[in-house]
């Protein structure tokens, strides 16, 4: 909808799952350009498709006509089973044209202070992973750990106890990437709390989500929920409470 906003000359769009490490001025005084937005460096696929976690968009009530076409066509059944989401439809429609930003400092992820290779975060293997250094200059931060849920969902001690930073490989002691990854969802919910007025949501069944992340190797039935079913699992009920 942020390419409907034609009264603004240029407009920021931000993904939900996401903390502002300092502020994006300078983005408004890009060059001129349908869009600019970060590639998502920590998929698999080469050239790295755009993200949408930060998109500068130039509104046009032509583009919104567009995309909503794309996104009607998401109804064939054959479109849903592809998984085309939010990203799909913006790289088809810019994927050769999009002004790129620099993922470093503009697409951070919560999941790279878990991560014990950071080559594609840090553009190359000269350089030493620093996670105070990384946690400084980054002006945006994804929240992306799944299995775990949003930073609005609590954790269960079992949850922490697999997905926080391993710090080299040890569970007991501290380090700089656990300090900062728990800090940054302490933080998110201490904010939701005190503005929005809303208490986390409680911990899911880790066990459960555990068990259906870690299973593989095993022929699994597919079976088609209804419509009902995806939404009430997928938490968005809860955030009102």
């Amino acid at each position: 909808m942020a390419f409907g906003l034609e009264y603004y000359d240029r407009v920021i769009a931000l993904e939900s799952e996401i903390t502002l490490l300092d502020t994006l001025d300078e983005l408004f005084l890009l060059p001129q350009t349908p869009i600019a937005t970060p590639r998502a460096y920590w998929t698999d696929s080469k050239p790295w498709p755009l993200s949408t976690t930060l998109i500068v968009v130039k509104p046009s009530l032509v583009e919104l006509e567009k995309f909503k076409r794309r996104m009607e066509e998401g109804g064939d059944i054959t479109l849903v089973k592809m998984h085309r989401y939010d990203m799909e439809i913006l790289n088809e429609r810019f994927e050769e044209s999009a002004l790129v930003l620099p993922h470093r400092p503009y697409a951070l992820r919560t999941a790279e202070f878990r991560r014990h290779n950071h080559s594609d975060y840090l553009g190359g293997v000269d350089e030493t992973w620093d996670a105070e250094k990384v946690y400084k200059e980054g002006k945006i931060i994804h929240f992306s750990d799944w299995p775990l849920p949003g930073p609005w969902v609590m954790w269960s001690e079992e949850a922490l106890e697999e997905m926080q930073p391993d710090c080299g490989g040890s569970h007991k002691e501290t380090c700089a990437e656990r300090r900062i990854w728990k800090g940054l969802y302490e933080d998110f919910r201490k904010r939701r709390k005190d503005v929005c007025k809303l208490l986390s949501a409680p911990a899911p069944d880790w066990n459960e989500t555990a068990a259906e992340f870690h299973y593989k190797d095993v022929p699994k039935p597919v079976v088609a929920a209804p419509l009902g079913e995806v939404a009430a699992s997928s938490g968005q009920p809860l955030l009102g409470k």
